[in-house]
Parts: structure tokens; sequence; C-alpha cells
């Protein structure tokens, strides 16, 4: 090697080291600021029910060994086995649940940012300044600052998600781990299945001739199945089905929303990554979609289209938008990293240096005035969904645990933090642990036959929610909180389920 080769191959390394640390120390400071604003109102917790679930898996794991929700009662309602497992070790450690869970948070999101950054190293024909723009932008990005403090596997999906695209953008790429990586994602989330689309696209159109192309291919689904079918085997021992429970549960609980038009769901969903700094990408994006079709960058295209595709499937079969677009912002980061590639070649392209040096500094501090501002205001949101999830499900949990017969069986839709703190038995009416309520899911007459027959004790739910199942006994316990009252909510009750 060469002196020039070998001074280069050092500033690369450097730039490495750099642009990762500065990105950690972004990450690190956007989280932390969460994580003292939840605390100093509502405690150190999620701001979603679900992520109890997890630890609730995790903490039998560990301790129990075995894969389950109610001790002795295995089932495949984790919606992430890969997290669940990344989990448990905090329980060896003995480590307080949310600490570990917020140091795999802040992991996932500084992998995130610098995978964006790499990424977009590796697409842009010019070289850039040694500042990390698109891997900061990422870090404090306010919906994945959200999700990484969440307890969910949200940021560690997004991150594996970005990885699958470093490896096809990579060159020579290798086709056998592009696959592999997207036949592991279904661990951690089931929709990870589609990106073997984009695997199959860039490695099929990025090949020469077409013996190449086959074999590439070949690898792709081989490495794919590696990873894939072990997953189908996993879930068809522990549920006897080929997708966890939460895949059926979700889908008929919010069919209700199927009855929308479908462009209007659609437009919906696709501006869920605009409320914040996202909004000024949209010209980006645009641009880079159009420049990869002309120049035959199959990668942007690809990461462009799983991105509509990944949106269009989300309309069609699971239209939510509750909690920040929770089950959309997986998909954002793809979404930024295209438009921030795309911004910066449309600024690239402007002749006058003057007038370039003007547009880039005027691009900066809109996108990174709006950026800031909704980092800010994110961690008001942050504050006050933790206080909500604290408040109600976590102290009718607790109730339940001081106040109810040890073997008394609990009735309720969101079962997370009752999992967790309240130690009993649990009929889950949402169908994650309880499968055999999903094709009555929504049907309250035939949900209370069901109570009935299983010699329920106590419903605990939100009042509005079920509105006949509320009726059949008295208030046993009212959370009296003031954080999701004040946000238009209502507070968890407890009812004695009484049979006619």
């Amino acid at each position: 090697m060469t002196a020039p080769d070998r001074a280069r191959d050092m500033l690369k390394k450097n730039f490495n080291i750099s642009s990762g640390l500065l990105i950690a120390c972004a990450a690190l400071l956007a989280l932390g600021g969460y994580l003292l604003a939840s605390g100093a109102k509502g405690g150190f917790g999620f701001p979603l029910d679900d992520a109890w679930i997890h630890q609730t898996y995790a903490r039998n794991l560990a301790l129990r060994c075995e894969w389950a929700f109610l001790p002795g009662s295995p089932s495949a309602g984790s919606t992430s086995p890969l997290w669940t497992v990344l989990l448990a070790p905090g329980y060896l450690l003995r480590l307080a649940p949310q600490a570990w869970t917020y140091l795999l948070g802040w992991a996932a999101l500084c992998a995130l940012g610098w995978l964006g950054e790499r990424i977009s190293r590796l697409v842009l024909p010019a070289p850039r300044g040694a500042l990390p723009w698109i891997g900061l932008f990422l870090a404090g990005e306010w919906h994945l600052v959200w999700a990484a403090g969440a307890g969910m596997e949200t940021v560690l999906y997004a991150g594996v998600i970005l990885a699958v695209f470093w490896l096809l953008a990579r060159r020579p790429c290798r086709p056998v781990l592009a696959g592999l990586v997207c036949g592991a994602t279904v661990w951690v989330r089931p929709d990870g299945l589609t990106l073997l689309g984009p695997v199959f696209f860039v490695i099929g159109l990025s090949a020469t001739g077409w013996k190449a192309r086959w074999r590439g291919l070949a690898e792709a689904a081989g490495g794919f199945l590696i990873g894939f079918l072990p997953y189908l085997v996993f879930n068809q021992a522990l549920g006897g089905a080929w997708w966890p429970n939460t895949f059926y549960a979700k889908q008929a609980e919010y069919a209700v929303l199927q009855q929308v038009p479908y462009l209007e769901r659609l437009a919906q969903q696709a501006a869920l990554p605009l409320v914040g700094a996202g909004i000024v990408l949209i010209p980006g994006f645009l641009a880079a979609a159009w420049v990869s079709v002309k120049e035959r960058q199959w990668l942007v295209l690809a990461a462009g289209l799983w991105w509509a595709g990944f949106t269009a499937i989300y309309a069609a079969a699971l239209p939510v938008e509750y909690q920040h677009g929770r089950y959309l912002i997986p998909a954002m980061p793809v979404f930024y990293t295209v438009g921030l590639i795309g911004t910066l070649r449309l600024l690239g392209q402007i002749k006058r240096a003057q007038l370039q040096r003007l547009m880039r500094f005027a691009c900066l501090m809109l996108t990174g005035l709006i950026w800031a501002a909704f980092l800010l205001q994110g961690a008001l949101v942050y504050q006050e969904d933790v206080a909500i999830i604290q408040t109600e499900m976590v102290a009718a949990a607790q109730w339940i645990a001081q106040n109810t017969p040890a073997d008394a069986l609990i009735a309720a839709h969101d079962i997370g933090a009752l999992g967790y703190f309240g130690n009993r038995q649990i009929l889950d009416l949402a169908g994650l642990i309880s499968p055999e309520v999903i094709p009555f899911i929504r049907d309250e007459t035939h949900l209370a036959v069901y109570l009935d027959q299983r010699n329920a004790a106590y419903l605990m739910t939100f009042p509005k929610w079920y509105p006949l199942l509320t009726q059949r006994g008295p208030i046993q316990f009212v959370t009296r909180g003031t954080v999701a009252p004040g946000a238009g909510g209502e507070n968890m009750t407890i009812y004695r389920w009484v049979k006619p």
C-alpha cells in the first residue's frame, strides 16, 4: 500500500471514529433530556404500556428460563423476540428495568445515526464536510428520540432497516449477508419481511450479466431463509401459528378503520414523518427519486420505493396514527435519509458559489430551527406520555397487586404494566396472550359471555373503551390521576365483575 493510500485509510478511520462520537454525544444529550423531563414529572418509566409486555417476557426469560407472559404459560405475545432477548440481561445483572432499556435505546439511536450518515457518504458523489449532519439529524429527530426512550423495539428495528440498505450500498455488495440481515429483521418486527423487495431490487439491477445476477439473487434468498425460517418455527412452536398473536390481534382490533377511504388513510400515514423537520425534506426526497431514476442509482430508488410501499401497506392493513405514528416510526429514517441526500444534491447543483453558500445556510437554518423546536416540544410530549402510563396503567396494576386475592382473574385491555406489577392471572381483551378472543375482539356482548365462562373476578379498563362491560359490576378503584384527563383522556378504572 502506498503512502497516499495509507493516509486516506487513516483519515477515513479517524472520520468514522470522530463522527461516531459526535453522533453518540448528540443521541445521549437528546435522550438524556427526554428522560430528565419525564423524571421531573412522572418518574422514570415508558410512554407505552406495551413496553411492560416486553419487560415481563424478558424477566420470565431471564429468571425462569421460559418464554411466557404469565409464568408457566408459554405464549407468542411478544412482537419482537430479539428485543425481549436483549432486555433479559438487565435482569441477570440486577439492574432497574428502565436503566438497561434506556441504555439499549441509546445504543440503537447511535447506530441509527451512524448508519444514515454512512449511507449518505456512500451514495453522494461529491466529498462533504467533516460534520456528520445526516447522522446528527437522525440522532436528534424527535420521533426517534421519543422511540428510543419508549422501551420498545422501534429504534432497533429502524437501525436494522438502515443496516440492510447500508449493506446494499457497500462495494462489493455481499448478497448473502444482505439477505441474512433481511431475514433476521423479522425477529425484531415481522413486517421486516418487506425488506426482501429492496434486496432483490438492488442486487438484481446492480449485477453485471445474467449469471452474476442470478447468483446474487440466489445467495440473497439463501441468506434470507437462514434468518427467516427459524422465526416461523419459533412462532409455530409457541402459538400454533406462523406469526405472533399481535399480527392477528391488531388487525382485528382496528378493522373498523378500514372503512375510511383508502386514499385518505394513505395521506394520513404519509404525513406522519412530516410532523417536524421532515416537512422541509419533501423537495429533496422527490429530487432524490428523480435523480436515482435518471442515473440508475438503484439503492436510493429502492429506499424511496420501500418507504412508499411500507406506508401503503400500513394504510391498507393497520391505518392507525396514535402515539405519534409508532408503527411508521421505523420507516421514517429512510424517508429522512433519502430526503437529506436529495437536498444536498439539489444544493450541489447550484452553479454560482455565492448563491450556493447562501442557499446552504438558509436551508441549514430552516431545517435546524424546525428540528430543534420539535426536539424541545417532543420532550414535553414524552414527559406527558410517560406520566399517563405511570399514573394510570402502573397505578392500577399496583392497586390490584395490593388489594385483590392472589388467585383473582383480571380481564384487561392494557396488560403490560398489569402483567409486570399485578402478579395475577390475566384475560387479555386485546388478544395478545389470549388469542381466542381475536374473532370477537370488538363484540362486547360476546366478550361478556367469555368473561362469565372464564370466571373473571375484575375488569380493568378505561370506561369509554367498553361502555357495556363496565355496567356489569361496581367500581372498586379509580386512579384519580390528573395527567390523562388533562390530555383529553380518562382515568383507569377497576370494576368487580359480577355474573348475571
